[in-house]
């Protein structure tokens, strides 16, 4: 058996770092989950009270990341949906449940969470400070629409060159993860082409969308060591438990490759 790869990142051969937000820069997957959690609840609730069926209620542990993790707002609701025989009309002007107020009411219980507070994670803010100093280019990049605030929030919005997030996206039609659609044009907006840039997850689309982007490196992120098995048959060249067990060594000398 193969002895698994050193976790080093090396700055003579990487020009840029692209980062999830959610769970690899900020602690917010667990609040996006809670969030999520409380919406499809009520809506389950409602459904087999109506119905006269018991629904079974949403699973953090195992519904979160088979529909929900790292993918766009859209198409988590229509999975895990599906996955209860539910499909929904995109919008109702009857006042009836629809797509759309799922999603309205579970963002706002999302920012009720982030206007409490929103915790960076501590190796993670150290990493970008390290990369910073080195001269490395830095994206961020989440599939929700609500990356700039949570950024903010945290206070390292200041840390990153570059932000792509679910905004991004419905104005400029990408496709949600697996598609490497978000990270791709995190790293055109970077000027750097993709095998020079490092990616940095913790879902496993995302990490098979870093892998489909013809990514330099893919660095999976696994913090509750459940995942990392399946971070590295879907493309991680390495996983770690937290960032601050990743060595960066070298440093940019300034000059960019260009993209191609």
């Amino acid at each position: 058996m193969a002895a698994p790869r050193p976790a080093v990142l090396d700055l003579r051969v990487i020009d840029a770092v692209v980062l999830d937000t959610d769970g690899v820069i900020t602690d917010t997957a667990r609040t996006h989950a809670a969030a999520w959690k409380r919406a499809f609840d009520e809506l389950l609730r409602e459904r087999g009270r109506r119905t006269g069926t018991d629904l079974p209620p949403f699973d953090i542990g195992s519904d979160y990341p088979r529909f929900v993790d790292g993918r766009s707002r859209e198409d988590g609701a229509r999975g895990f949906l599906a996955s209860r025989g539910i499909v929904l009309p995109e919008q109702a002007a009857d006042g009836t449940e629809s797509l759309e107020s799922l999603l309205e009411r579970k963002n706002r219980y999302f920012l009720d969470e982030v206007r409490r507070g929103v915790h960076a994670f501590p190796s993670t803010v150290a990493l970008l400070r390290a990369l910073r100093d080195r001269g490395c280019g830095i994206a961020a990049v989440s599939a929700s629409r609500n990356c700039g605030p949570v950024l903010r929030a945290a206070g390292v919005d200041v840390l990153v060159d570059v932000r792509v997030d679910g905004l991004d996206a419905a104005r400029l039609g990408l496709p949600g993860k697996p598609e490497p659609a978000l990270f791709l044009e995190a790293a055109r907006r970077l000027t750097v082409a993709p095998r020079r840039c490092a990616l940095v997850e913790d879902a496993l689309v995302g990490i098979e969308a870093g892998h489909r982007g013809g990514f330099g490196l893919v660095i999976g992120v696994d913090r509750h060591h459940r995942i990392g098995d399946d971070m590295a048959d879907r493309g991680a060249d390495f996983v770690v438990a937290d960032l601050a067990d990743l060595t960066v060594i070298g440093r940019h000398d300034g000059a960019r490759n260009p993209v191609v």
